[in-house]
């Protein structure tokens, strides 16, 4: 008997395709989409809904959600330096779990199932994802500037992380960018990655900014430089790419590279406008990502999807450049692919049961039939009804079952306080 029923939804299939269909789930893996008949010991009333893969955010720093709306309207570089890395600097493991609470809150509330982060004392971040239910891969950031000591810290903290591992966590390297670790880190990060068979998460190409000093530093823009020195490979996961030239696709393309796009971030910091189409063209897996909320101001990948269409279609000026299927599979497959969960991303039976119900009863979903395009266009998070992880009821009528909603939030009114005064006033 399936420990799960979800009757009557309108599912969405893996060839992006709507069915009226049931679901069954046993020891959180789907085991049949179609008719099931019998009991279970939950059974979930889908009818007036849509049934899809929870959605995957491949780039994030989660606990930045603490200082949302703290650090506006600057470029890149200074909303670093004047910004952001000042009040890191006085970060302490219980900021960092507030702030992760609080965006699992988030992602819960909009239909994230799976995220890849990358930030500080991610062991508080695995404890905060172990509370709500989701499933990750983390990534300790790792800054070492060029100095041998901090390095031998920093590279410790991120293999200390493996130990975070299990059923619904997974770890990767995180060198931040080549503009903050040295050509000799990330070699030894690569072979660290080798070594114990995970990923590499990494910032590249975000800005002109950077590309001018890698040029001025080693002579060549950084995934021609990271190609020179031999560290692009299929492990490689690289968010932004916003500033490569064809010749550098190709390289990303050789080297079976991963780019998580994240459109609203590289928009609010004027970062520019990624190549998608072209990369997507080439070959080369394009996920998708919110980055931290600090650049964004929100963890809705609705919002992600339908801005990454919007802007591809007028950095071309083709209405027709980028399909709405793309852009769900950016979000869904794609993002699973780069965050390292393969068993997620469709609705099948066989894969991990992350699912999420988005209630189609709402004036801006009608009369529209819930064809791709409106998922893409005019689905919200606020319209996820129901989430489910590893076959877990998450949410229920918007209702979150495993974190208390107005705790969280008032422990984040707390940290955010701490480290950047009163965000009331």
């Amino acid at each position: 008997m399936p420990d799960l029923i979800i009757r009557g939804g309108l599912v969405l299939t893996p060839e992006f395709r709507v069915i009226k269909a049931d679901i069954a789930v046993e020891e959180g893996k789907i085991t049949a989409v179609g008719e099931v008949v019998g009991t279970a010991d939950t059974v979930i009333d889908a009818s007036g809904k849509l049934v899809m893969p929870g959605l995957v955010n491949a780039h994030t720093h989660l606990s930045m959600s603490l200082l949302r709306g703290y650090a506006e309207d600057l470029p890149l570089r200074r909303w670093l330096e004047e910004k952001i890395w000042p009040v890191e600097r006085k970060l302490k493991p219980e900021h960092v779990y507030a702030g992760a609470l609080l965006g699992c809150l988030e992602m819960i509330k909009s239909g994230t199932t799976c995220f890849s982060d990358m930030y500080f004392y991610m062991e508080e971040v695995a404890k905060a994802v172990r509370e709500s239910g989701l499933r990750c891969s983390l990534s300790y950031g790792v800054i070492e500037l060029g100095d041998r000591e901090r390095r031998k810290i920093e590279l410790k903290k991120a293999i200390q992380l493996l130990q975070e591992k299990d059923s619904r966590i997974r770890v990767m390297f995180g060198p931040h960018a080549p503009y903050t670790c040295s050509d000799e880190c990330l070699l030894e990060i690569k072979e660290l990655a080798e070594r114990h068979k995970v990923g590499i998460h990494i910032h590249l190409s975000e800005t002109e900014e950077e590309v001018r000093e890698s040029i001025k530093k080693t002579g060549k823009p950084p995934i021609s430089h990271l190609e020179e020195i031999g560290f692009l490979g299929p492990r490689v996961v690289a968010a932004h790419c916003v500033h490569v030239s064809a010749e550098e696709i190709k390289l990303l393309v050789r080297h079976g590279v991963k780019v998580v796009h994240n459109p609203a971030s590289n928009l609010k910091l004027s970062s520019g406008l990624a190549p998608v189409r072209e990369m997507l063209d080439a070959g080369i897996e394009v996920a998708l990502g919110t980055d931290g909320p600090a650049s964004n101001n929100s963890l809705d990948m609705f919002r992600e999807m339908r801005l990454c269409s919007l802007l591809q279609k007028l950095r071309t000026r083709d209405p027709s450049c980028i399909r709405a299927e793309e852009v769900l599979r950016m979000a869904t497959v794609t993002a699973a692919r780069a965050a390292g969960w393969e068993e997620v991303g469709t609705i099948e039976p066989g894969k991990k049961a992350d699912i999420i119900l988005v209630n189609l009863n709402s004036p801006h979903l009608t009369p529209l039939p819930p064809v791709i395009p409106n998922i893409i266009y005019s689905v919200v998070g606020s319209d996820v009804d129901t989430m489910i992880v590893d076959g877990k009821v998450l949410m229920q009528g918007r209702r979150v079952l495993t974190l208390d909603e107005e705790r969280v939030m008032e422990k984040a009114r707390r940290a955010a306080e701490d480290l950047v005064g009163d965000v009331s006033a």
